[in-house]
């Protein structure tokens, strides 16, 4: 299988021809080998459009969610941003071609072991790692320009947002377990933010104690 082909198609059809414009998010994932993210078993399927299991019960996002996201968080360059829930890696390899620094919560220690090699294999060392319950965020390294969550939630923690800088946003999907919707807050000063509805989507659930439990799920 060519994957640079694969990789080519996957951004023109499934990513550009859904609405992503972004022109540096587009050439990141042409760039990015998708398929190191998977298991080897799901490799061929990497460029398809369609979540991937990693184990643990998680998933690697769809390309166009990923693309989706990553534009929604309007990143300049050079940013400082917090992704909760490293997953496979894959989506912080994105964020780390455009931010300045991607600080990353997992709270399985065996998909932050595994994401942190492959990140490391193809140069994103850009990218600092913690295993911790991610509802918490990162306060010692806040504030943040912008915060990406990659798991579902009952409600948008509180924390988070008093994370973000003035002008920071926050993209996280809110909503039940099986059906969220992805909305954007902008914190537009010290006690005052805003909120837009993105997108419907789906995503596993954000488990944790300002999240879900782990047995409702």
């Amino acid at each position: 299988m060519d994957y640079a082909i694969a990789r080519r198609n996957m951004v023109e059809r499934q990513v550009r021809a859904k609405g992503v414009t972004d022109a540096r998010v587009l050439e990141i994932m042409r760039q990015i080998p998708r398929h190191l993210f998977v298991e080897e078993a799901f490799q061929s399927q990497a460029y398809g459009d369609f979540p991937l299991p990693i184990g643990d019960k998680q998933t690697i996002s769809q390309p166009y969610m990923v693309g989706l996201m990553t534009e929604s968080l309007q990143l300049k360059g050079g940013e400082k941003v917090l992704e909760i829930g490293t997953g496979s890696g894959y989506q912080a390899a994105v964020l780390s071609k455009i931010a300045g620094r991607v600080y990353s919560v997992e709270r399985i220690p065996s998909l932050a072991r595994r994401a942190r090699k492959i990140l490391d294999s193809i140069g994103c060392g850009m990218v600092n790692i913690k295993v911790t319950d991610g509802t918490f965020g990162w306060e010692e390294m806040a504030p943040f320009d912008a915060i990406l969550v990659t798991a579902g939630a009952p409600m948008i923690p509180e924390n988070y947002k008093q994370q973000l800088v003035i002008g920071g946003r926050l993209v996280i999907p809110v909503g039940s377990r099986g059906v969220q919707v992805l909305k954007r807050v902008t914190r537009t000063g010290e006690k005052t933010f805003t909120e837009e509805n993105l997108v419907d989507c789906r995503f596993v659930p954000l488990l944790g104690k300002l999240g879900w439990n782990e047995e409702d799920c």
